[in-house]
């Protein structure tokens, strides 16, 4: 690792940490700055490790439409939450792309996925409303990330998949079942860390 990748990490947990301190402090234009400058942060790593054939520039795509997602999810809005939904699924199809095209896909795995794929609708289902469409598709292109990323003989990327897919739980704990600043508090850590290690596989 370079001293400058080195450091774009070191800057995004700070700002992961003073967003969080923003979210408590119910600070918007703090909050709002924090989190897309940190998502940018883990872009950044991306590009210092150099983008050169297909797995890093559809990993690259995936963390660019992450920021997307990222500032749209800031809205409360309905519209806004649906756009970022869609921003991340299309995330997570780039992912799998690249993914697709290294990963050897470990066919046993598929079975847990499928059992927490199951699970976790259970749970959300009473909940969705008319959200129940966008939220099958998404929990079925991640489940299908995660499954091919586990295949990658990258640990940065296995581990990567498997805590974005925990940080979406929470998301979805905050959207839908139980909203609350702990669900960030926990979430988003969990998230940039998914993000960075992700980016440290281009590197």
């Amino acid at each position: 690792m370079t001293t400058a990748v080195a450091l774009a990490i070191a800057a995004v947990a700070i700002l992961v940490a003073a967003h969080l301190a923003a979210e408590a402090l119910k600070a918007a234009t703090p909050r709002a700055v924090t989190k897309v400058a940190a998502s940018l942060g883990f872009v950044a790593v991306a590009l210092l490790g150099g983008v050169e054939g297909w797995f890093e520039a559809g990993i690259l795509a995936g963390l660019v439409l992450s920021v997307a997602g990222d500032a749209l999810l800031l809205s409360e809005r309905r519209t806004a939450f649906l756009a970022g939904l869609v921003a991340f699924l299309l995330a997570h199809v780039a992912y799998a792309a690249a993914f697709a095209g290294v990963a050897r896909p470990i066919a046993w795995t598929a079975l847990p996925l499928a059992a927490a794929l199951v699970l976790a609708l259970r749970w959300l289902w009473p909940h969705l409303g008319t959200m129940k469409a966008p939220v099958v598709v998404y929990c079925l292109v991640i489940s299908a990330m995660v499954w091919l990323a586990l295949g990658v003989e990258s640990r940065e990327v296995r581990l990567g998949a498997v805590l974005f897919y925990l940080s979406d739980l929470l998301v979805a704990r905050d959207r839908f079942v139980r909203p609350g600043f702990v669900n960030r508090l926990v979430g988003l850590p969990l998230y940039y860390a998914a993000q960075v290690l992700l980016a440290l596989a281009v590197s």
